[in-house]
């Protein structure tokens, strides 16, 4: 389980998911967990500061039809891989590997399962996006991989119309297996949704057990 933290977070934000999930399915406790620390970049929606982030930012809050920093995500999404990369070479191969983030780490993670070449690869596990976003419109890839997408039905950063949106372009290109839940929150987590994350993870990595 590969996991990515939001923007100016660390990798500490969402590291206590390597305890938590396994309270929730036992199982998850024979994952291993990596979770990527972003470079820290300059961000234009702050003035152009240096903060912890995957890719840059333009608009705030972020609703559908935002600029994307291509160059930004194209640079997250190869870090990602090169983690990958390691646990391959560790034995684990990308089919039991599952890229998920929350906010600008969801982007990326839909970025990286959905809208890159798998160049003959196995497509990876899944894909967990929590209150991230779409980033692309085309170029879609690994059709069958499961997606779960949590948001806040009140998020006011991630605007909870990206959801909707994600979700209905995703499908339109073909994506076949998308879990969309809403929860009464803003831009955070809920404990329902940890509950349905774990579930998804325990659904595709262990059905055979």
């Amino acid at each position: 389980m590969i996991f990515l933290h939001g923007l100016g977070d660390t990798p500490l934000g969402w590291s206590s998911l390597e305890d938590q999930l396994p309270e929730l399915q036992p199982n998850l406790s024979k994952l291993e967990y990596v979770f990527p620390a972003s470079p820290t970049i300059p961000i234009s929606i702050n003035g152009g500061m240096n903060m912890p982030g995957w890719f840059d930012l333009y608009d705030w809050p972020i609703g559908v039809g935002i600029k994307n920093d291509d160059k930004g995500l194209e640079k997250a999404v190869k870090c990602i891989e090169d983690y990958v990369d390691e646990l391959q070479k560790k034995g684990i191969d990308r089919s039991k590997i599952v890229i998920g983030g929350f906010s600008q780490g969801g982007a990326v993670a839909l970025r990286t399962v959905y809208n890159r070449s798998s160049d003959g690869k196995m497509p990876y596990a899944g894909c967990v996006n929590l209150s991230g976003w779409l980033t692309f419109e085309d170029g879609i890839e690994n059709k069958d991989v499961p997606l779960f997408w949590g948001h806040g039905s009140f998020d006011d950063k991630v605007l909870f119309e990206q959801q909707q949106y994600g979700v209905q372009k995703l499908t339109e290109m073909g994506v076949t297996q998308i879990q969309a839940d809403s929860y009464s929150m803003g831009h955070s987590s809920h404990p329902k949704e940890m509950i349905a994350f774990a579930k998804f993870l325990n659904d595709i990595l262990f059905k055979d057990e």
